[in-house]
């Protein structure tokens, strides 16, 4: 019930926000007039470029397993990542998509459930480092340019608060996990089992380093590259925006659309992407707003065939397609007896 209420609040919040963002009439004209405007060959670079973050992002996970002693055949673990991208873009919530592809890859791998385990999160993990290396870069290198005026100064402070809290809780895990200091804790300390599985994974990877940085340049070239996709969707609307002005709102836009407040993102991202590009870049309301929505739409588009995937998968194991619940049920207990075992 919970989650179905977190869900429902979730949908409540984006169709708020996209009536908010859409219900002007002069936005709505500034959208019609761009879309017949457009020049839909970019469309097919930004389809290309969000290829690129899946390829980049299979990459990194294929190494991340290699570190575990994982290796599964291309096919599957290429089948098992397009799953997991499809149900992250189409569950509420952002992680059903990791919990459905964990879920497979332990039926996969049944020796190596803890190091399957420990691959999908430090993949999230890595993804993460990597976002708060590239915000921390553009914003430094574009502060005063972004900080220009009020509405923009506000997101930008929340974006820097969040920086701040991403790099404390970071510095906190990897101390906890240096020091051998989480298995010291109160079996009642609140994520006391996942602070002990982020410190086998800083261990494991850390004596891989190689494997580790590989890892971290393609997230690097997945973030980089999606902030392209979005470029592009902008150049098809015409949106007359300079490529360094672009990536530096970008950052901004990703941290606050991945906040679980709304389906997808939908809805922050519109908001964000028109503040920030009228403000600094002089792009129409309804222009900014309507690339946030296109570029969803190209993600979906990239995303749907996890679904063809899914459907057609047979994993090890597995005779017919387990509810989202059990699985978390499932995933649950195998993470506490993992925790405990080490």
């Amino acid at each position: 019930m919970k989650k179905i209420l977190i869900a429902l609040l979730q949908l409540a919040v984006t169709a708020a926000v996209l009536y908010l963002v859409f219900h002007d009439p002069n936005k709505r004209a500034q959208m019609a007039l761009a879309l017949r405007l457009a020049d839909y060959r970019w469309i097919a670079a930004a389809i290309s470029f969000y290829v690129l973050v899946e390829l980049a992002a299979a990459a990194r996970w294929q190494i991340l397993l290699k570190v575990q002693g994982i290796n599964l055949s291309i096919p599957r673990m290429t089948g098992l990542f397009f799953i997991g991208m499809f149900f992250n873009q189409f569950l509420p919530g952002g992680t059903g998509g990791d919990i459905i592809k964990s879920y497979y890859l332990l039926k996969e791998t049944p020796t190596r459930k803890a190091g399957a385990l420990l691959a999908v999160l430090f993949d999230r993990l890595i993804g993460l480092v990597a976002l708060v290396t590239i915000t921390a870069a553009l914003i430094c290198l574009r502060y005063e340019w972004l900080a220009q005026t009020t509405e923009t100064r506000r997101y930008l402070w929340f974006v820097l608060a969040a920086l701040g809290v991403s790099i404390l809780a970071l510095l906190t895990t990897f101390l906890i996990s240096g020091f051998n200091l989480a298995s010291r804790l109160p079996k009642e300390f609140p994520g006391r089992e996942k602070l002990i599985d982020i410190s086998a994974a800083y261990h494991l990877y850390a004596r891989h380093w190689t494997g580790t940085l590989l890892a971290f340049a393609m997230s690097l070239v997945a973030h980089l590259a999606t902030f392209a996709t979005f470029l592009f969707v902008a150049y098809t609307l015409r949106a007359n925006v300079r490529l360094i002005d672009f990536f530096a709102v970008m950052p901004i836009e990703r941290t606050i659309s991945a906040i679980p407040i709304s389906f997808a993102g939908e809805g922050p991202r519109e908001h964000v992407l028109q503040i920030m590009l009228n403000g600094l870049c002089g792009v129409a309301s309804g222009v900014a707003a309507l690339i946030g929505t296109m570029s969803f739409l190209v993600i979906l588009f990239c995303s749907v065939p996890g679904a063809i995937v899914y459907f057609f998968y047979k994993p090890s194991g597995v005779i017919k397609h387990v509810k989202l619940r059990e699985m978390r049920e499932e995933l649950a207990v195998l993470g506490h007896e993992i925790s405990e075992t080490e």
